[in-house]
C-alpha cells in the first residue's frame, strides 16, 4: 500500500498517523510512505506575504518543484492512500505536484486511491479538482475521507489564519480553538482498521467503497455557493498576478495588498449574505442543496451503521 503525504502544520500527519496505525501494525500489510519534499520548502508558520503568494499558484494548480521521490514508477501498490490539505479551494501544491510528476501515471494507473481532506470546511471544489487529477493518471477513487474544523464558520475565518500565520491553535477571546479535535484525529484510527480488513478479504479490486457506513464525510452544501464565488475569485486575480511576476516576487505584493482588502470585504459581507439569504430561500432551494450534498457525499458516505464495529 502507497500512502503519499505533505503536512505543513503537522495537523494532516496527526490524522495520517491515526489512520495508518492499524495497518502499520498488521503484519500482512505493507505499507510505502513518501513524504513528499517541495523545492524550495514553504514555511510554517507562514509570514504573511509567502502565505498570500501561494494563491495565484494554487488557484491554477501551477504545482512546485519536488525533492526528488523514492519511487521509481514501475513499483506496484494495491491501494493508494493520498491524504491533502485545501490550499485556496485548491489541493496543497506538493500534492498536485505530485500528482502531476512525471511517473504518477505508472504509479496509479487503473490503482484504487482513497483520498483524505484535513481543512478548515471549504472542501467540494478542491474534490472535484482532485477527481480531476486523478482522472488525469486513470486512477480509481473509491473512498474519500473528510474532517473539518468544527467551529462555527465564521469564527475559522479568524482563527484558522491566526494559526497559520502565528502557529498559535488555542482559543482566544471566546473564540474555538483552530483545526480538527483530539477525538477527531483519533477517530481516523476506524477507517485504518476497515482498509485492513478490506485489504484481507481482496475487496479494494471491487468498486464499492471500502469506508461506508463510517461517517467518512458529511457535506454543507450551503457552503457550495459561497466556495464557487472563492475559486472565481482565486481564478481571475491570480491569472492578473501571475501575469505581474513569478512567485515570490516583490511586485507582486501592491496587488496582493489589494486583493487582501477585497478578500475581507468579500467575507464580511458576501458569504454571510449567501447563508442568510440562503437561509430565506430553503424551501425554494432544499431540493437542491440536497442534490449537492448527495453528489459531494460520493462514494463513501455519511451513513453510520458501521460505526459499531470499529469504534
Amino acid at each position: 500500500m502507497l500512502v503519499v503525504r505533505y503536512s505543513q502544520t503537522g495537523q494532516l500527519d496527526a490524522v495520517v498517523e491515526s489512520l495508518l496505525a492499524p495497518l502499520q501494525a498488521d503484519p500482512k500489510v505493507e505499507v510505502h510512505v513518501e513524504t513528499l519534499r517541495p523545492e524550495p520548502s514553504y514555511p510554517f508558520p507562514w509570514s504573511f506575504f509567502s502565505f498570500l503568494d501561494a494563491f495565484p499558484e494554487s488557484a491554477h494548480m501551477a504545482p512546485p518543484a519536488l525533492a526528488p521521490l523514492s519511487l521509481h514508477g514501475d513499483e506496484h501498490f494495491d491501494l493508494v492512500i493520498l491524504p491533502y490539505q485545501v490550499w485556496f479551494l485548491a489541493p496543497s501544491l506538493p500534492v498536485t505536484a505530485f500528482l502531476k510528476h512525471p511517473i504518477t501515471r505508472r504509479l496509479l494507473k487503473g490503482k484504487p486511491v482513497v483520498t483524505v481532506v484535513a481543512c478548515r470546511n471549504m472542501w467540494l471544489l478542491a474534490q472535484e479538482k482532485m477527481k480531476s487529477l486523478l482522472g488525469a493518471v486513470d486512477a480509481r477513487l473509491i473512498d474519500n475521507v473528510v474532517l473539518t474544523d468544527p467551529g462555527p464558520t465564521l469564527a475559522t475565518f479568524i482563527t484558522t489564519p491566526r494559526w497559520l500565520l502565528s502557529g498559535k491553535k488555542s482559543g482566544f477571546w471566546g473564540l474555538p480553538p483552530a483545526g480538527l479535535s483530539d477525538t477527531q484525529v483519533r477517530g481516523a484510527r476506524r477507517f485504518g482498521l476497515a482498509l485492513r480488513d478490506a485489504l484481507h478479504e481482496g475487496r479494494e479490486q471491487g468498486s464499492q467503497p471500502l469506508l461506508h457506513g463510517l461517517v467518512a464525510v458529511r457535506v454543507e452544501p450551503r457552503l457550495y455557493f459561497s466556495e464557487k464565488t472563492g475559486t472565481r475569485s482565486f481564478f481571475l486575480w491570480g491569472k492578473l498576478l501571475r501575469a505581474v511576476g513569478a512567485p515570490g516576487s516583490a511586485r507582486r505584493r501592491p496587488l496582493l495588498l489589494l486583493y487582501v482588502a477585497f478578500l475581507v470585504t468579500m467575507i464580511v459581507t458576501l458569504v454571510p449574505a449567501s447563508l442568510a439569504l440562503q437561509a430565506l430561500l430553503r424551501p425554494a432551494l432544499q431540493g437542491r442543496l440536497n442534490r449537492i450534498r448527495t453528489q459531494f457525499e460520493l462514494p463513501s458516505g455519511s451513513a453510520d451503521h458501521r460505526m459499531a464495529q470499529y469504534e
